[in-house]
């Protein structure tokens, strides 16, 4: 029997990835009752037990089912309920009703993952490496889902009129608000862009990932790339994201009544959903209070105003004489940044946009909203198979969002990472960074 000493370095790194990703899924419902992980409280939503075993779906199909021979599934009635939205995998529960799975139960799930997380690390040292850079897929993709089952949870917690707390809040301080935005300036000109990792060739898999035989695994999105130039006229870039406070004072000066600002889409949103601040914020004693996974509190001015969309940010920018940053300008602006900074996701506690020190900081605290639809660099194809779902087919009427965020797990983002969302959507951290034209 081969013991640890004997698995090739890829694996023994990539087994240490997937323990830590596995067990940090489970820590985050660790205060969560069956019937707090069974709700869902909106379409965009999914039950936090659903978030459990969709993952571990994920990995039992590609890697289990797909590449180990003999493997029997858990249960073969679970890939229809666990499914997402891979149209090769057949038919599935519909996502508006995944609140009604009330079986199988959270407990039942959990020894789901323990019976699939067994398996694949008992196969791992036997399996190749394009099967190995599948896991190491699986893990990024488990990292994507933590961070929305901690948002849907927020959700599932802000309409329940006890408003309860996921995790205690950590004793709130006084913060200075920092002072004026600062401007980086850049003079323009091709900058290259994306993951240089991205293949082209059409025999090569396009769901990025290197394994290293080295003391590190590189991973990049298939949608990261290919790398590629692009030209940047001048323009200056905020040093920091949009405050509470200054979100305030758009408020104030009538920001969601003025439709100067807004675009049509927006403003038609903005009426028919009688938008007045940004989501979770409530005016409670003469002030504005915001609900988060450490329940109601008042609304810190010092921190990155967040749960603000896409219409919202715009509509901001527009009153605040600027504009959002391209995801190009963005992402020449942060390459130079230690994405591992900042304040993201490290374990199951308080997660919430805080206060930043000062200085440039472009990872963690909330997305960043640019002005960049989410379309297809030049060159990008898209896998065979299952797994070419992943991220091309949703390249349509949505947004690129840069930077990650309080609930985003450190080390999951780099400079070239695109998240996207539609324009109405802003139960995720999202907030605001500025640009403007030189």
């Amino acid at each position: 029997m081969r013991t640890e000493r004997d698995v090739p370095p890829a694996s023994s790194a990539l087994a240490s990835r997937f323990a830590a990703v596995r067990a940090l899924s489970v820590d985050l419902i660790g205060s969560l009752s069956d019937a707090d992980a069974t709700i869902q409280s909106m379409d965009d939503a999914s039950p936090a037990k659903w978030h459990l075993a969709h993952t571990t779906w994920f990995f039992e199909t590609f890697v289990l089912r797909d590449h180990v021979v003999g493997y029997r599934l858990y249960d073969e009635r679970w890939p229809f309920l666990f499914n997402s939205y891979y149209e090769a995998e057949g038919q599935r529960h519909a996502r508006p009703r995944r609140g009604m799975l009330s079986r199988p139960s959270l407990d039942e799930i959990l020894q789901y993952r323990e019976a699939v997380d067994a398996a694949l690390i008992a196969a791992l040292p036997r399996l190749a490496e394009p099967v190995q850079a599948l896991i190491l897929l699986g893990c990024n993709h488990e990292e994507q889902h933590q961070e929305l089952l901690l948002t849907d949870v927020l959700h599932h917690f802000s309409v329940n009129p006890l408003a309860p707390a996921l995790w205690p809040g950590d004793p709130k301080v006084p913060v200075a608000m920092p002072g004026p935005l600062d401007w980086i300036a850049c003079v323009g000109g091709l900058v290259d862009i994306g993951d240089a990792g991205v293949s082209t060739a059409p025999d090569e898999p396009r769901i990025v990932s290197s394994v290293s035989t080295g003391t590190g695994l590189h991973f990049a999105f298939d949608c990261e790339g290919p790398r590629h130039q692009a030209l940047l006229t001048p323009h200056a870039i905020a040093n920091r994201t949009v405050t509470n406070g200054e979100w305030a004072a758009f408020i104030a000066d009538g920001g969601y009544r003025d439709a100067r600002h807004w675009l049509s889409d927006g403003w038609a949103w903005v009426k028919a959903e009688a938008i007045e601040a940004p989501l979770y914020w409530e005016r409670r004693d003469g002030g504005w209070t915001r609900f988060g996974l450490d329940g109601r509190r008042p609304v810190d001015p010092a921190a990155p105003v967040t749960h603000v969309s896409f219409f919202e940010a715009d509509a901001y920018a527009s009153w605040a004489g600027a504009r959002l940053p391209t995801e190009f300008e963005w992402e020449a602006a942060a390459s130079g940044h230690d994405p591992n900074l900042g304040n993201q996701l490290d374990r199951a506690g308080a997660v919430e946009p805080r206060p930043s020190p000062g200085g440039p900081a472009f990872f963690g605290d909330v997305w960043e909203w640019t002005g960049s639809a989410y379309r297809p660099y030049p060159g990008f194809r898209t896998a065979e198979g299952a797994v070419g779902e992943y991220n091309g087919k949703f390249m349509s009427g949505q947004f690129v969002l840069r930077g990650g965020s309080c609930a985003t797990p450190r080390g999951h983002v780099r400079a070239s990472y695109r998240n996207f969302f539609y324009p109405h959507q802003r139960w995720q951290f999202t907030g605001v960074r500025l640009a403007k034209d030189l």
